[in-house]
């Protein structure tokens, strides 16, 4: 397909417009198969990546049923994941695989996944130790091939390029994003009832698979310790230990050092921007925005809230849940 023709095929806005990369869009060139317990649910899944063809993108399929990874597909207001559903099947905790595929190039596959118990409508992604770093080395380990389509053709992959700059707000929480011409991501957290982990930013003025693979993968979700036992009252963590996320506690500190940065946390953050970011992806293309973003004590709802105002979805859900 020409460039002309794929920028016809994708859906733009007023705020950015798809540009070429120069690259050609890719899949994985062997299949991937990881099998681990969801942080939420607790229970066990098995996860299988394919190669697809050019312009197909990233889907799941659970029983059957094709749920694209796209913003269309989110789930509104789903404390502490992302969460992807369609026909009443949902693909729950999908951010650290989205990104890894995102950040390492694996612009087309099929995802493959079940769990345990074969009633179950719901199913959720393997938390692994808490970070992409289990995606990303099986994603290297597979190595990357061009996507080509039914014709035997390769297609070239875009990129959104943002032409104006875009914010969205919640209380003091914050994204925006002026026009760059490369990927710039600066992100900050505060959490004062937590001292060990204050107030932090993490910035990156380039971003590559490079960059991703060593500063940004691995680093692994939080929690506070105080807050653990309310989570799980709500029916959240119950896969959660001190093997899948880095714990801290109100006076105490770190209960299960070492962090593998200083900042750990708040590149976590970035992790799952990422994630989020990549529902923006459409046939191949790139989902990460090509511009400076800025956020601050962000989460999941605002992340898709901003995906939502790029393309044109100003319908801001009744409340954002961090």
């Amino acid at each position: 397909m020409s460039v002309a023709a794929a920028f016809k095929s994708l859906k733009s806005s007023a705020v950015f417009s798809w540009k070429p990369t120069g690259k050609l869009q890719k899949t994985v060139a062997n299949c991937i198969e990881r099998t681990g317990q969801g942080l939420h649910s607790g229970d066990i899944s098995t996860v299988r990546i394919l190669p697809e063809a050019a312009r197909a993108g990233r889907y799941f399929i659970f029983r059957s049923n094709v749920i694209r990874a796209s913003l269309d597909n989110v789930v509104r207001d789903t404390p502490l994941c992302t969460a992807l559903s369609k026909d009443g099947y949902i693909v729950r905790t999908v951010e650290h695989l989205l990104s890894a595929l995102e950040a390492c190039g694996v612009d087309n596959c099929r995802i493959e996944i079940g769990g345990s118990n074969d009633c179950d409508r719901s199913v959720e992604v393997p938390i692994f130790d808490g970070s992409a770093r289990e995606w990303v080395e099986a994603i290297n380990q597979s190595g990357l091939k061009v996507a080509v389509d039914l014709l035997g053709k390769s297609c070239q992959k875009l990129a959104p390029y943002l032409s104006e700059p875009v914010h969205v707000m919640n209380n003091d929480s914050f994204i925006a994003a002026i026009p760059y011409p490369k990927v710039c991501i600066t992100y900050g957290i505060d959490y004062p009832q937590a001292p060990a982990i204050g107030c932090q930013w993490f910035s990156s003025s380039m971003f590559n698979e490079s960059i991703y693979s060593s500063s940004i993968g691995p680093s692994r979700t939080f929690c506070i310790y105080e807050e653990v036992e309310h989570m799980r009252n709500l029916g959240l963590i119950k896969g959660g230990s001190a093997e899948t996320a880095i714990v801290c506690s109100m006076n105490k500190g770190w209960m299960n050092p070492p962090l593998r940065y200083d900042n750990e946390p708040c590149r976590h953050k970035v992790l799952d921007l990422i994630g989020d970011f990549s529902l923006l992806a459409q046939e191949g293309s790139q989902g990460l925005l090509v511009a400076h973003i800025v956020a601050y004590k962000g989460g999941h709802s605002l992340h898709a809230e901003f995906v939502r105002r790029l393309v044109g979805n100003d319908a801001v859900s009744e409340e954002l849940t961090a």
